[in-house]
């Protein structure tokens, strides 16, 4: 396997850049996933290192090579795609040694690499079926399986599970760590979505508007996202956000919440102007039931959304707010009920104007 090395790429199709000076560097053997909403430029970044997708401008390097004028069948990396694109006039077994047979290897390494990638899949017994035949989460461990048989220095997903059923997603998501973690193969994958992320990625990549806002590991995007956006991107259901503005006295920031007002320590390495508008964000776990008294805010229960392990009330606060708050699962609150809630200032995350982090 191989390390991979983005330095300064670029992408523009004419006078409109997608792709706007992407530094980044994909460890030896680790699983990197590129995550963010449609036409963020994550399927564009991943074109440019397959070799699918020219690249404007700046480097790239696979191991020590840079591989810029390499067509992608010199690149000695695979790609699976959302769509399987298998042969269909081919069995199984010839769809996984199609691209060996074309690099003229011998007969028998063709046969015995076929046969461990469908033992590792678990895909034996449909060796001689065709693709029409085979179930969508089958048909992905045959184009997941063509790729293994290659031994490349890196494997490129693109959206791989986006056509399947929400619980054969699961099951291909364990299928995909559990192999990950057998091979351990340097890994790029794109997904819209992010439990997928949270689930496979060693780091995770944030795109939007074809830059990157943040690289960190899953729970450190959670955590502590340093930009707004990551902050509404990462977790589900989002992050609540108010817009406030600072009254600065006495060191605090003063958040006024309906009618009551939190204070938190300004952050020292960023201070802020007095009266300068900022976004306060909290998780729904971080909120917590309360008494009236001690309430940051107040509001009637629009919806209940019991997930089994989790349960959501959405908080109708006024002025066309809702702010989300989990619940124990055992909960038997129903809409219609007023609930108070408030946190702690350790749990609050403030934003800038500009869409920084600011503590």
């Amino acid at each position: 396997m191989a390390q991979i090395r983005l330095e300064g790429l670029r992408k523009s199709y004419g006078e409109l850049e997608v792709v706007h000076g992407i530094d980044l560097t994909i460890g030896d053997g680790e699983f990197l996933v590129l995550v963010g909403p449609s036409g963020c430029g994550k399927s564009t970044l991943l074109r440019m290192i397959a070799g699918l997708e020219e690249i404007t401008s700046g480097t790239l390097r696979i191991g020590d090579n840079a591989v810029n004028e390499l067509p992608p069948a010199n690149r000695n990396i695979a790609m699976v795609f959302q769509d399987y694109a298998l042969y269909p006039h081919m069995n199984v077994g010839d769809n996984m040694a199609f691209g060996l047979k074309m690099r003229h290897a011998p007969v028998a390494e063709i046969s015995q690499r076929v046969a461990k990638a469908a033992e590792v899949l678990k895909i034996t017994p449909f060796l001689d079926r065709l693709p029409g035949q085979l179930s969508g989460g089958q048909r992905q461990r045959v184009a997941m399986g063509r790729a293994i048989v290659r031994e490349p220095e890196a494997f490129l997903f693109d959206e791989p599970l986006s056509n399947l059923d929400a619980a054969l997603r699961v099951e291909m998501r364990l299928e995909m760590a559990k192999l990950h973690r057998r091979m351990r193969a340097t890994t790029v994958y794109v997904t819209h979505d992010q439990v997928e992320a949270m689930t496979l990625a060693d780091r995770i990549v944030v795109m939007h508007g074809g830059r990157v806002e943040q690289v960190g590991r899953p729970l450190d995007l959670y955590h502590r996202p340093q930009t707004l956006f990551v902050a509404r991107f990462i977790g589900s259901p989002t992050m609540n956000t108010f817009s406030i503005r600072v009254d600065q006295e006495r060191g605090v920031l003063g958040a006024q919440l309906q009618d009551k007002t939190i204070e938190i320590p300004i952050p020292t390495v960023q201070p802020v102007q007095a009266g300068a508008p900022i976004t306060l964000g909290i998780r729904p776990e971080d909120l917590n039931l309360c008494n009236t008294s001690e309430a940051w805010l107040t509001g009637e229960i629009v919806v209940v959304e019991r997930l089994g392990g989790q349960t959501y009330a959405y908080l109708d606060i006024g002025a066309d707010r809702l702010v989300t708050i989990e619940l124990p699962r055992t909960s038997e609150v129903a809409p219609g009920t007023v609930l108070s809630v408030n946190g702690r200032d350790d749990s609050l995350h403030v934003f800038a104007e500009s869409g920084n982090r600011l503590n």
